[in-house]
């Protein structure tokens, strides 16, 4: 296969989206998503019944994924998947699938580690958006994961600061079911803060060293803010639930905003850009382009179809590692913590 005429088949199954992409090149042909709804009643994702959705969705998601590429199965050039982070139940149905569909085509197999696709997503040749130059610093905010990392090329990236406890959306989608709204909470918040006043009540910002991270201590402030007021009122959520929302929300786009601006007083590096889940947050995405003008930042802001978890990113990664000639033998395993620069 020529080096310029590359497809990558690329498979992500991490937590609870079962997602299939065609990539030629670092140009996307096709990105399907599979959500599972079935979550939804028990406010969170449940890991077993995660695993067995996967099963069900990988194989109609491959196949969409391929017709709506144009492409038959025996033009791809390799298969990539994600190897972890993420639930290991998750993880074993998508690294299995790979591993056999590359053994039956004869071609090569290359894992992902998943918050490394979250950065490179930006990296996807697409109209709307410009690609980073090198070095630059990646703010990763997730459900699971909240990082700053400095990425000095496509595989040499350096964590600078990680959360020591919770991470960023898990922070957002727990306010809101403190709140009693529907799971997944952290888009709802999203939703009444733009209608409501940010500093209409104050909670505490944690105190932890460095670049690092801590979302724990919020949480319970809040849970307790709310026990509090409610026994002053019991209406008081449905009375104030935009400046709830508000204020939750600007606490925690400070906590990640004084972060930024330490890390690059400390880099010195001024272009940053943003990947995951979290990265979808309005605030986050305004407070970003508010930055730029304010600080001279450079800021770099993916579509929203490659914030959530999203097989095209792990493309991406795979087409990369492909010109590298950096590939994955068939021994390799599913990895539920797998670090970023291992």
């Amino acid at each position: 296969m020529e080096k310029n005429n590359i497809y990558i088949l690329a498979i992500e199954s991490s937590c609870d989206d079962t997602s299939a992409a065609v990539l030629h090149n670092n140009k996307m042909l096709s990105n399907v998503v599979a959500t599972q709804k079935i979550h939804e009643e028990f406010g969170g994702v449940v890991p077993e019944l995660a695993s067995r959705a996967h099963q069900q969705n990988i194989v109609p998601v491959v196949h969409q994924a391929l017709a709506k590429a144009k492409i038959d199965k025996k033009d791809l050039s390799a298969i990539a998947f994600t190897r972890g982070p993420g639930l290991m139940g998750s993880l074993l149905v998508g690294t299995s699938f790979a591993k056999s569909l590359a053994l039956g085509l004869h071609i090569p197999l290359i894992e992902v580690n998943h918050m490394q696709a979250h950065i490179l997503a930006h990296f996807i040749d697409n109209t709307t958006n410009s690609m980073p130059v090198f070095p630059f610093l990646a703010m990763t905010i997730s459900g699971g994961h909240t990082q700053i990392v400095l990425v000095k090329n496509y595989f040499d990236m350096e964590i600078l600061g990680q959360t020591i406890d919770d991470a960023v959306g898990e922070a957002f989608d727990k306010s809101a079911k403190i709140l009693g709204l529907p799971y997944p909470g952290g888009p709802l918040i999203d939703k009444y803060a733009q209608l409501g006043n940010p500093k209409a009540f104050l909670f505490p910002k944690p105190k932890v060293g460095d670049l690092n991270f801590s979302f724990s201590g919020l949480k319970t402030s809040i849970l307790y803010f709310i026990q509090r007021e409610t026994l002053k009122n019991p209406n008081f959520i449905s009375e104030n639930l935009n400046d709830i929302c508000a204020s939750i929300q600007y606490t925690i786009i400070k906590i990640l905003l004084d972060k930024l601006k330490k890390a690059v007083a400390q880099t010195g590096v001024k272009q940053i850009a943003i990947g995951g889940g979290v990265s979808a947050n309005s605030g986050i995405r305004n407070v970003l382009k508010e930055a730029e003008k304010k600080h001279g930042w450079k800021t770099y802001i993916p579509p929203f179809e490659f914030c959530t978890d999203n097989a095209a990113m792990i493309g991406i990664v795979g087409y990369l590692k492909y010109k590298e000639g950096i590939f994955s033998e068939q021994d390799v395993t599913a990895k539920a913590r797998y670090v970023i620069n291992e």
